[in-house]
């Protein structure tokens, strides 16, 4: 019974940190600005190594990789969004600028390759 539950927990651990993992990466891919993927690789990655870690400390039971699995994990969880703070940081001073849209608000739900349809409705390019 317990080794029953033992598995699917592992299985549930390791399914979430994957789709999280996936979803840092879709992020980082379509984001469109330095802030935007640093975001996302400093929250949806850590959570996804962290939860994928967890998995394998479980699976492992009480040995002694399990504790370098369990410093692995905090390893991960310190360093991971300090890195994309930097990073992040480093931006800014270097001046890099932030992807606006029209109304001056961010574009992270945007395409990066906008096209302008003003000349399909015959009026002149912007």
């Amino acid at each position: 019974m317990i080794e029953t539950i033992r598995f699917w927990a592992v299985v549930v651990l390791l399914g979430l940190g994957v789709f999280f993992t996936l979803v840092s990466a879709v992020g980082i891919i379509r984001l469109p600005d330095v802030y935007a993927r640093t975001h996302t690789a400093s929250q949806a990655d850590t959570l996804g190594a962290g939860l994928t870690l967890a998995a394998v400390a479980l699976a492992l039971g009480w040995q002694h990789a399990t504790v370098y699995t369990v410093l692995l994990l905090f390893f991960v969880f310190i360093t991971n969004p300090t890195a994309a703070h930097a990073i992040a940081r480093s931006a800014a001073e270097t001046g890099v600028e932030a992807r606006l849209d029209d109304e001056g608000s961010s574009a992270h739900g945007r395409d990066a390759e906008a096209t302008d349809h003003s000349t399909e409705t015959g009026g002149e390019p912007q």
